[in-house]
């Protein structure tokens, strides 16, 4: 147990919230940190793959989390006018499945579930550096400072923490940008994502909240971009222009868009450094990734998991940071590879090499779906609350 520990956590997202639910079970004393008035957060949907339920599931989250979620049933890949190209059911039976979520119910949940469990959680508090050491300090905007036996940054993007551990190179753009929205499932889609592959764009549709909404995010090529964020809002009818030429399907999922989000997708490197004496970063603090792979929110549920078990399991706090870097780093490394090498296969322009590749596809789908869904067995079928 950790009950003589004291923890201070960076940012009320999921990564910071599901470290601070793991680590008060445990009996630390925890409190989050978070800048925002209000523990909100914009309509998006993400998905929680296997790998991330077993640590929900773990943290006694489960059957709340099933209860508020979606759970799919297969993957779709398509063309982006000639229909299904391979289909991959997903085993519905499994412990591990997946599930559909509302980012924002999932926050509101993690939160509720952190205060159930003792956590301290302060809104309007921002952090502007941390002092390593032992203990280690945050340093608030209003003047104040907090010290305790371990500081977590789990503030994203753009942490105030991991400039303080390791050098933070500038990322670069990789020459696509990003709608998301949430509309009414007027289409009737069943319970699967469905992505459809065209030159130079994809669209991915999947059902949220009961399978009364789709939630849409569209990738394109483009030369250059600004901003990075969440938060850039932009014109539906600059989308539905752009995929004038996909599917009538998407053609009628993005008429009814009326708000819309942009975002130019950058490529940061995983941190060379992700611990300091008392003081560690967790998530995109310290390893952003890219969205094809949905594995952004997953792999920050497994590193609150293996941060949590290595500060219990030593006496030695230094040693335990250490361990947990040693343990996350290679995984998320392969995790983060594989998602930026996902993204050509979705958008090859040439149309004879496309249509090749969507014919082997196919080929393939008929021969053993089985055989696509293993290569990523590594991946999915990994626990961190049972396997080291």
């Amino acid at each position: 147990m950790l009950t003589s520990k004291s923890i201070i956590i960076i940012g009320a997202g999921i990564g910071g919230l599901s470290a601070a639910r793991i680590f008060a079970q445990r009996g630390a004393d925890v409190t989050v940190l978070e800048q925002a008035e209000a523990i909100t957060e914009v309509g998006a949907g993400l998905q929680i793959s296997p790998n991330g339920f077993a640590v929900l599931d773990a943290m006694g989250l489960g059957e709340r989390v099933a209860r508020c979620s979606v759970q799919a049933e297969a993957v779709s890949l398509r063309d982006y006018r000639k229909g299904e190209v391979l289909r991959m059911p997903v085993n519905t039976d499994a412990p591990g499945v997946y599930h559909f979520l509302h980012r924002a119910d999932l926050i509101e949940l993690l939160a509720e579930s952190a205060r159930e469990v003792g956590v301290k959680i302060r809104l309007l508090q921002r952090a502007v550096s941390v002092d390593p050491g032992t203990p280690a300090t945050v340093h608030l905007a209003n003047g104040a400072r907090l010290s305790a036996d371990l500081v977590i940054g789990a503030d994203g993007l753009h942490s105030v923490v991991r400039p303080l551990l390791t050098p933070t190179p500038k990322p670069f753009f990789t020459g696509q940008v990003a709608w998301r929205a949430i509309v009414p499932n007027t289409t009737g889609q069943p319970n699967e994502v469905r992505l459809f592959m065209g030159p130079h764009r994809h669209v991915v549709l999947y059902p949220l909240r009961g399978g009364h909404f789709l939630n849409v995010v569209a990738v394109q090529e483009r030369k250059s971009w600004v901003e990075e964020g969440w938060s850039v809002k932009a014109d539906a009818d600059d989308l539905r222009r752009d995929f004038a030429d996909f599917d009538p399907q998407v053609q009628a999922v993005l008429a009814q868009i009326e708000k819309v989000h942009q975002w130019g997708l950058f490529r940061h490197k995983v941190a060379q450094v992700w611990r300091r004496p008392g003081v560690a970063m967790l998530g995109d603090a310290a390893h952003p990734t890219l969205p094809f792979l949905a594995q952004g929110a997953n792999m920050a549920l497994e590193d609150a998991w293996v941060l949590a078990d290595e500060v219990e399991c030593s006496d030695d706090l230094d040693a335990a940071l250490a361990k947990y870097q040693q343990r996350r780093h290679a995984r998320v490394c392969r995790v983060i590879e594989a998602a930026n090498g996902n993204a050509w296969k979705y958008h090859l322009a040439f149309a004879p090499l496309r249509l090749v590749a969507h014919l082997g596809l196919r080929l393939m789908g008929r021969i053993s779906a089985g055989r696509i869904q293993r290569q990523f067995d590594w991946l999915y079928n990994h626990d961190v609350t049972r396997d080291p």
